[in-house]
């Protein structure tokens, strides 16, 4: 059954009515599609370490306030706690497992190694994909801006120096 309100539309088309049981789901995690049975409600970090086993985007307050669960849907950063893996059918999730090439880790991840730039690690999915996207999209002019930037990612070790370190690193092509 197609919902019929414009209001509830998504890019342009009626989205359809699911649930409220187990609905089939189909996600491409990392290049790699998924076929899913979940409720509606779970989120996609849920989808991704229960149903996936793809434990990189970490559950820590599952509030969207720390960040440790810092996904990207199209190549945009979202909180996976807070987004329902529903809604990113036919579109490209990106986990910290999808950085690497093979055996070769990604700057950044290669960087944050480098810089010796965490210290539990609980929040480096999470820095490591926000600092990888704040780099796209243009926002490591300096330290101030970087950590405006970075400002949704706790590090509750205070790594904060190292972190800027590495995403300057990876900015400069040290």
């Amino acid at each position: 059954m197609s919902v019929h309100d414009p209001a509830l539309t998504e890019r342009g088309r009626a989205l359809e009515e699911r649930g409220p049981g187990p609905v089939r789901v189909t996600l491409s995690v990392n290049g790699v599609e998924h076929s899913l049975e979940i409720e509606p409600r779970v989120s996609l970090l849920d989808a991704l370490r229960e149903r996936l086993s793809l434990t990189g985007a970490k559950k820590g307050c599952d509030q969207g306030t720390c960040g440790a669960c810092t996904v990207w849907v199209d190549g945009t950063r979202v909180l996976a706690c807070l987004t329902l893996a529903l809604t990113c059918e036919g579109r490209e999730v990106t986990t910290v497992e999808g950085l690497a090439e093979g055996d070769e880790l990604h700057a950044m991840q290669q960087a944050f190694i480098a810089e010796d730039a965490f210290q539990c690690g609980y929040c480096t999915p999470g820095q490591i994909m926000s600092a990888v996207a704040l780099l796209k999209e243009g926002h490591a002019g300096d330290d101030d801006e970087i950590k405006e930037w970075m400002s949704g990612t706790i590090c509750r070790c205070a790594a904060y120096p190292r972190i800027r370190a590495a995403i300057r690193a990876v900015r400069d092509g040290s």
